[in-house]
């Protein structure tokens, strides 16, 4: 039997945290389904902060700007302009719900700035501002009106109206009724119906070898949308964060554009400065130049690396500006504050996702999404740093206000879901098939689908990719569900779609650069994916 909630909200970071605190101020049920625990998220990873316009020498054109010009003639202005402008109001909210931002001595907010941004306007809480509003917004869920946490439930499919062969599939009239979950502890696959359901899974980094992505990240909410039949957008986004950690033991730690801001120097291994031959930014440029400044550099010299030099950052104040990474970067057995570090790519962030208003409405009726898991438009070819919290906790507020005036005009679904049917399927024979399959489709995607692409190594990947699928679709349905099996379905399913987005786009514009069309087109046009009418 399904147990019933007015909205599920499918993921624990800043957008499904002050989703879920919207719709309970208003007094609906909410649940939350985390698959570990709720303050395991992207949100508290999160480095820099959010960008938004509180200084009086600051405006909104200029920020509008910024964002326009990093994205790359690809953002939709509507959507830049309502997310920015409504950026103070929904900064305010966070700190009514306890989340303290760094100030200056004189009380005003110690504004950062990062590449892209021509003012200072990034509110942080020293380096680890995603774990700041993640431990307020949990605290604040913690009060009441109380919101039902369901910890180590892994969601596996949405529940629709097509699904359940009420209507057919791509009809006007579908719409989500609720979904399966796996509760990873009791190891059993639970019911839950409701009104609504909000993705707010974050995004995708362990598609790729190397990723400043936690492991959660596994493209969850993107997948099941696309599963169910919603409009999947711009996958082929994929922004690669310049300066991620190379560490002894082969792990990759963010290093925050935001030490850049302060005044760290990229150079090359003969500690040559060369951002400027690149870009008249320099070192502040957009991401993307600056990753792919990186890899040419690299490639032209074979270097295993470019060196990150921070050492006159602040004039000595690093440790306490920056205490996370400057600590992280103590234990790979460098010391930022008197030494260059070495410093490569990595998956960082996916400006492209499932396709919403600026509501958070999906193509699917009563399907939300917001943060990572959504693509509104703000972030275009190329996401301008420390925008993505703004536009999580932006479209978690509007879009609430959206989902309270359908759970007033629904009625709960008439008869219960369909309960999960194991059949007969038994438990993994051969759990090697996995592990095998993971790292081959991270490294397929890292050496195909990466920085620098071109349509024969974009076919190869499709290839072995596709090849990959068939056997965990088999897998699949032979066996019991498990959390490495469904992370891996799930991915597999999202590096489709970044590569067939990334085949649709026949040009080089923001984060998607192609041997094969180095020119960018004259109209900047969306990728789109949606799943064929009658395939499972």
């Amino acid at each position: 039997m399904a147990t019933h909630f007015e909205a599920i909200i499918v993921g624990s970071g800043i957008g499904g945290l002050s989703f879920a605190l919207n719709l309970a101020e208003r007094g609906h049920a909410v649940a939350i389904v985390t698959k570990k625990t709720s303050s395991e998220s992207n949100t508290n990873w999160a480095q820099g902060g959010i960008a938004c316009v509180t200084d009086q020498t600051d405006d909104f054109a200029s920020h509008v700007q910024d964002t326009l010009t990093a994205g790359d003639g690809l953002c939709d202005l509507a959507a830049v302009r309502h997310i920015i402008e409504a950026g103070p109001a929904r900064v305010a909210e966070l700190i009514a719900w306890g989340v303290q931002f760094e100030n200056g001595a004189d009380g005003r907010p110690d504004l950062g700035r990062e590449g892209g941004h021509s003012k200072r306007r990034i509110l942080h809480a020293r380096d680890m501002t995603g774990r700041a509003i993640e431990s307020a917004l949990l605290r604040a869920i913690g009060r009441p009106p109380k919101v039902k946490m369901l910890e180590h439930h892994l969601a596996i499919d949405l529940i629709t109206r097509a699904k359940l062969g009420l209507c057919a599939v791509g009809a006007n009239e579908d719409r989500v009724l609720g979904l399966h979950v796996l509760n990873t502890q009791a190891g059993r696959v639970e019911t839950l119906s409701a009104a609504t359901v909000v993705l707010a899974t974050g995004g995708t980094g362990q598609v790729y070898q190397f990723t400043t992505n936690p492991d959660i990240a596994t493209g969850d909410g993107i997948a099941m949308a696309y599963r169910a039949g919603a409009e999947v957008r711009d996958m082929e986004m994929v922004q690669f964060h310049p300066t991620a950690l190379k560490a002894p033991d082969g792990g990759r730690a963010l290093i925050s554009e935001a030490v850049r801001g302060e005044g760290a120097i990229l150079r090359d291994l003969s500690l040559r400065a060369f951002m400027k031959d690149f870009h008249p930014l320099g070192d502040l440029a957009p991401r993307d130049i600056v990753a792919r400044a990186i890899d040419s550099v690299m490639k032209k010299d074979g270097a295993p690396h470019v060196l990150l030099d921070a050492t006159q950052v602040a004039k000595g104040h690093l440790p306490e500006r920056f205490p996370h990474i400057y600590e992280t970067c103590r234990k790979a057995g460098f010391d930022l504050a008197t030494e260059p570090v070495p410093v490569v790519p990595a998956a960082h962030y996916l400006c492209g996702g499932v396709a919403t208003d600026l509501k958070g409405q999906t193509t699917l009726a009563g399907l939300f999404a917001v943060g990572e898991v959504a693509c509104t438009g703000l972030h275009g070819a190329n996401r301008l740093a420390s925008n993505s919290l703004l536009e999580a906790v932006v479209l978690a507020h509007d879009g609430a206000a959206a989902a309270h005036e359908e759970i007033l005009r629904l009625t709960p679904p008439a008869g219960a879901l369909p309960a999960w049917i194991d059949g007969s399927a038994g438990d993994p024979d051969e759990r090697v098939v996995l592990t095998h399959n993971w790292d081959e489709l991270r490294r397929t995607m890292w050496d195909y689908v990466g920085i620098v692409r071109s349509t024969k190594r974009l076919q190869r990947a499709r290839t072995r990719i596709g090849t990959l699928s068939d056997e965990i679709r088999e897998y699949y349905w032979n066996f019991r569900v498990e959390p490495r099996l469904l992370e891996l379905r799930n991915l597999i399913q999202v590096a489709e779609l970044i590569i067939d987005c990334a085949l649709q786009r026949r040009e080089s514009r923001g984060l998607h650069f192609t041997l094969d069309y180095p020119a960018k087109l004259a109209e900047a046009r969306h990728t789109s994916v949606r799943r064929p009418l009658g395939r499972s």
